[in-house]
């Protein structure tokens, strides 16, 4: 009786710990968790100064505007698809928003959102097209990747929009306490992607569009929509970026965002999710970001040349992307 008793209070406790988020997540995403972890403890024996307070803000204040634009590309590559204007939507979002407040004398809260407005439409003409048409995504982002660009150019005449304003720079440079502006905004972008995913209608029409999108029509699900809708949500979280980047530097400048795509794709495919779609999380994401972020900030502080942070970018996607083949092969 005894050994049943221990053996029904284990399966219960299994079973609770099963249906624990926090334990979920770890058991998702044990293999770059452990990454993480051995990449952080590597960097404080190397660094005393890696572990320390204001570092480890810094940390996360770089990695939050990555991980905006890295929210939003994992349900677009989830959904088969790529977006590589988001560095472009950057740019022109930060020099819309400095633009019209030193200009044109707005206040702070038209300009912002106008700011926004410009990303959204950026991305709403990639949802158009993408969702309405054969075009494929790469070709569609690709063109309004130098839209945007050109458009940033355009509107500055290649120069930066200098912002003289308390206001503004407190959007990107501001506390709270002692929390930066930027990690609040990531948190509350992280927890409504999540949200959007896990536990939301929506969420479950973008997994099965990604999975199949021909059983995905078949089933009722407006595939147009969903699309429409990531690319959406795309534009918008670049846009945010781009003004709290600007906020940062106070200024607005065409040439911000260059290689954002870049980061936000190494962020996404790290996490674990598949560039053929169907697959991914924002867990991993937020990991994946912050694998990165750790990276480029170890490689600072250990004084290696910054260029070098591109090729290890270019390694970690292509390990990551290999990793993914790996698992296919092996699912078959």
């Amino acid at each position: 009786m005894k050994t049943n008793t221990t053996n029904e209070v284990s399966k219960k406790h299994t079973l609770q710990l099963g249906n624990n988020p926090i334990f979920t997540f770890g058991k998702e995403n044990l293999g770059i968790l452990i990454g993480l972890l051995v990449l952080c403890v590597l960097l404080s024996f190397l660094s005393p100064v890696f572990l320390s307070k204001n570092n480890i803000l810094n940390v996360l204040r770089q990695v939050a505007t990555n991980l905006y634009i890295a929210c939003a590309m994992t349900i677009v590559i989830i959904l088969g698809g790529i977006d590589l204007s988001v560095g472009s939507t950057v740019a022109l979002s930060g020099v819309i928003t400095g633009g019209f407040i030193a200009f044109e004398g707005l206040p702070l809260w038209v300009a912002v959102v106008c700011g926004l407005l410009s990303g959204m439409v950026v991305g709403a003409f990639n949802g158009f097209l993408i969702s309405k048409t054969t075009i494929p995504p790469f070709i569609v982002t690709l063109s309004t990747m130098n839209i945007a660009r050109g458009a940033s150019y355009v509107y500055t005449g290649g120069q930066p929009i200098r912002v003289m304003s308390d206001s503004f720079n407190f959007i990107g440079s501001g506390y709270v306490g002692d929390i930066p502006m930027p990690i609040i905004y990531l948190v509350i972008i992280v927890i409504i992607s999540v949200l959007i995913m896990s536990k939301s209608k929506l969420g479950r029409h973008i997994y099965a569009v990604g999975g199949n999108p021909i059983a995905a029509r078949f089933s009722g699900i407006k595939n147009s929509r969903v699309l429409f809708f990531a690319y959406l949500f795309s534009g918008l979280m670049s846009a945010i970026a781009g003004i709290v980047l600007a906020s940062r530097m106070f200024s607005g400048q065409p040439t911000a965002g260059q290689g954002a795509e870049m980061d936000a794709i190494a962020a996404v495919v790290l996490g674990g999710t598949s560039m053929s779609g169907g697959v991914g999380k924002i867990g991993g994401t937020v990991i994946g970001a912050l694998i990165i972020g750790v990276l480029s900030n170890g490689l600072n502080l250990l004084g290696i040349n910054s260029f070098w942070q591109y090729i290890v970018k270019g390694v970690v996607i292509l390990i990551a992307v290999y990793v993914d083949f790996l698992k296919k092969g092996k699912g078959k």
